[in-house]
């Protein structure tokens, strides 16, 4: 993540997250640590995996107190184990305690979705698929989850309503038909813009190729579907399946000659890395 972006847009998301855990005091904190002392504490891992999030999990101890140190031996994007050692922090020790949970919960939630694409972008391994995310993202954490999701190898599909056309079921409804609602978006969209149709049936497929669509996403088709999807379409487009794409069952879809598979669970169904900050002790 950019030091911009980071200005730009964590910031403020990571201050409501800390404003949602301390409302008007860290209760626990203050009664234990009623004046500023000086400590340090290590960042643990508990699983394997891969991590991500490092600088905004640094980034929430900084701003409860810009003289926090926060030191990392490993980088976004690393392997890490079970028992490993990489992290420690330094500081205050009433923003060690009060930053912890989310600083964890940020890391944590990160790890897991870059150690899940990992493990889904291997299995498409020797293929010359691209794996895409999809907007299926928790409120307020987009930003973080799909810069997890580049961590763990995977690529990001459109980050928001602005960001590209894509023509779904209830567009299509709403227009009247899939050559309509091509026709519609080319008319609107700047030029610069592809434009992507979803259809749901190989009749769908027909219409959005003659309508002159840039990407064709098959949604929940079987396997002879998009076989017979790819026949029509014939390289007059680029092609995206999505649908119920899970590590499961993403690798037979892997003969298939398609350019993209996007899947919503590399977001919405990670678990997350299990990590933990221990031995914290004042620096006397």
């Amino acid at each position: 993540m950019s030091p911009i972006t980071m200005k730009l847009q964590a910031d403020e998301l990571i201050w409501s997250a800390l404003k949602e855990d301390i409302t008007s005091e860290d209760v626990s904190t203050n009664a234990v640590m009623p004046v500023s002392t000086n400590g340090h504490v290590d960042l643990i891992a508990k699983q394997d995996g891969v991590v991500a999030g490092l600088d905004v999990y640094a980034r929430v101890f900084t701003l409860l107190d810009d003289t926090t140190k926060v030191s990392f031996f490993v980088n976004d994007g690393d392997k890490i184990t079970n028992g490993q050692k990489i992290g420690e922090v330094e500081g205050d020790i009433r923003v060690l305690l009060s930053g912890e949970r989310v600083a964890l919960n940020y890391l944590q939630r990160m790890s897991g979705i870059a150690t899940y694409t990992a493990n889904v972008v291997n299995l498409l391994k020797g293929s010359k698929i691209k794996l895409l995310d999809t907007r299926k993202t928790t409120p307020n954490m987009r930003v973080f989850e799909k810069y997890a999701v580049t961590v763990g190898g995977g690529r990001n599909h459109r980050y928001n309503l602005s960001d590209g056309v894509l023509l779904k079921d209830n567009h299509i409804g709403a227009a009247g038909s899939v050559k309509k609602a091509i026709e519609m978006a080319k008319d609107y969209a700047p030029f610069v813009r592809k434009i992507e149709v979803e259809v749901e049936n190989l009749d769908m497929v027909k219409e959005a190729v003659e309508a002159g669509a840039d990407i064709i996403m098959l949604d929940n088709m079987s396997h002879k579907e998009i076989e017979e999807a790819m026949k029509i379409i014939n390289g007059k487009c680029e092609v995206e399946v999505s649908g119920n794409v899970t590590a499961e069952n993403i690798s037979i879809l892997s003969d298939l000659g398609v350019d993209y598979i996007s899947s919503g669970a590399l977001t919405h169904s990670a678990p997350i890395l299990d990590l933990s900050m221990k031995n914290l002790h004042p620096i006397l």
